[in-house]
């Protein structure tokens, strides 16, 4: 017994060491849609449990993700060999599934620590300044960075109100989202795009109008409708807006801001600094840079954990379920949209190729239009980086021609993947920790296509006055 483990520890061994060069992608162009059954099985649970079986998908969503994620994974090993099945799944989980829930969860409690506290009352002035510093956070610190460190205190702003669903939406749209789009911090597509050449200033001298006229515009949206709903609230409760007690404002455990800090820092250190160490298991590339910045993200978590004082996250209702829930979920996503992303990046030989073709003319220019449209619906469902880079290689690749010549199609790749993953739920992760934040504090959130219904009548008509204005 103890010579079979000893084999079968050494053969995993074996193949996790191997050459880098023996790694073979699964064959993109030969999947057909059946291989995309699992994502679509895990996106409708997602969508439909919570609506119509909750106490189930409340107790049991984590069984539900993993047997999605086991009827993608048997059929890899069924239908292709062993290592292609293990080196595919590593490169999802190891490659992406495990840095993106270590970035996401030091986010998660160093944000945490962070407690705002004073007399905050929750009318249009107030909530409209929480999202336009939220969207110039974002750029700092990344719109997951953002979101967690706002979304608590703007709860707390607002938790006398009636009507405040409206406010979490847009706090999607804006902070979550659209506003990350001027730096390689706001956004992971953004960053993947600075890893492979794009300039860092880039983006905010390209972006910078069409980003600052989609903000300005959602905000003016967002401030009419709560200036409406609060003349309704106003009516219905004549003393909201009265305080016992004026608390002032103050900023509880400050010392995270160091930790926010080391982690950006963090992110920038990995795009800058290149030791040309890498090692490499089960045909993942792991850099030593990228390894330095993950243990920088877990030290910095565990350092907020042992400075701040239980009593402030206490004071933000701070619990473990909302990263749970996103670890869960998303383990779930990233198995079963491995064969989704190969038969993607099979481009013209894949089961997608009538939509590929959409994003080139009869002369093989590109239609930026088409472009836009088609990165940010797939990145509505689909991982928003891993899309981001299928159309970027799909415009050729070369970051000097599409940030001159063909600065457009950057444009329109960059706006679909950062703008579009705010129309739904798992458009971007820090959609999906918010609404679960939100619902963790008992306040009422649509379902998964209730959600859709907002976005798609705010965010459609933006968007195509955006690709109108700057696209066409």
């Amino acid at each position: 017994m103890n010579m079979k483990i000893s084999k079968a520890a050494l053969a995993v061994v074996a193949l996790g060491l191997a050459p880098v060069s023996a790694y073979a992608n699964l064959p993109g162009p030969e999947l057909s849609l059946w291989w995309a059954f699992p994502f679509a099985g895990i996106l409708l649970s997602i969508a439909l449990f919570p609506l119509f079986a909750p106490h189930f998908w409340h107790k049991n969503y984590g069984k539900v993700a993993l047997f999605w994620a086991l009827l993608c994974a048997v059929p890899l090993y069924i239908f292709f060999p062993a290592r292609t099945s293990t080196e595919a799944l590593a490169h999802a989980l190891l490659g992406d599934y495990i840095p993106f829930i270590i970035f996401v969860g030091s986010l998660f409690v160093v944000a945490g620590g962070i407690h705002l506290k004073g007399t905050f009352v929750g009318k249009p002035g107030l909530n409209t300044a929480f999202l336009a510093i939220g969207a110039v956070l974002a750029n700092f610190m990344g719109t997951t960075g953002a979101a967690m460190l706002l979304i608590r205190p703007l709860i707390g702003a607002n938790d006398k109100r009636h009507y405040q669903m409206h406010t979490y939406i847009f706090f999607i749209f804006i902070v979550a989202n659209i506003a990350g789009s001027l730096t390689p911090l706001g956004d992971p597509p953004l960053f993947l795009g600075f890893l492979r050449g794009v300039t860092f200033f880039w983006t905010a001298a390209h972006l910078w109008e069409v980003t600052g006229l989609a903000v300005l515009i959602l905000l003016v949206i967002y401030y009419c409708l709560d200036t409406v709903l609060l003349k309704k609230e106003i009516q219905e409760n004549p003393h909201f807006g009265q305080v016992d007690e004026q608390i002032p404002i103050a900023i509880e455990g400050s010392q995270n801001f160091i930790l926010l800090a080391c982690i950006i820092g963090a992110v920038l250190l990995s795009g800058f600094w290149k030791t040309n160490v890498e090692f490499h298991f089960l045909g993942v590339h792991m850099a030593l840079e990228s390894i330095v910045r993950d243990l920088i993200f877990l030290l910095a978590a565990i350092a907020s954990m042992l400075v701040t004082k239980k009593e402030h996250r206490q004071a933000n209702q701070f619990t473990w379920e909302p990263i749970l829930e996103v670890g869960k979920l998303f383990f779930g996503i990233f198995v079963t949209i491995v064969p989704v992303l190969e038969m993607l990046r099979a481009g013209h030989e894949g089961a997608f190729s009538s939509l590929v073709a959409l994003v080139t003319n009869a002369q093989g220019e590109p239609v930026n239009a088409a472009f836009f449209w088609l990165t940010g619906m797939l990145s509505s469902f689909l991982d928003n980086a891993p899309t981001y880079l299928a159309f970027f290689n799909l415009a050729g690749g070369d970051p000097q021609v599409l940030m001159g010549p063909e600065a457009h199609t950057l444009m329109a790749i960059s706006m679909g993947a950062v703008f579009m993953g705010a129309m739904t739920f798992i458009g971007n992760a820090p959609n999906f920790m918010v609404i679960s934040i939100v619902q963790n504090r008992g306040i009422k959130m649509p379902s998964f296509f209730g959600y859709m219904i907002w976005s798609y009548c705010i965010l459609i008509p933006l968007f195509l006055l955006l690709t109108f204005i700057y696209l066409i």
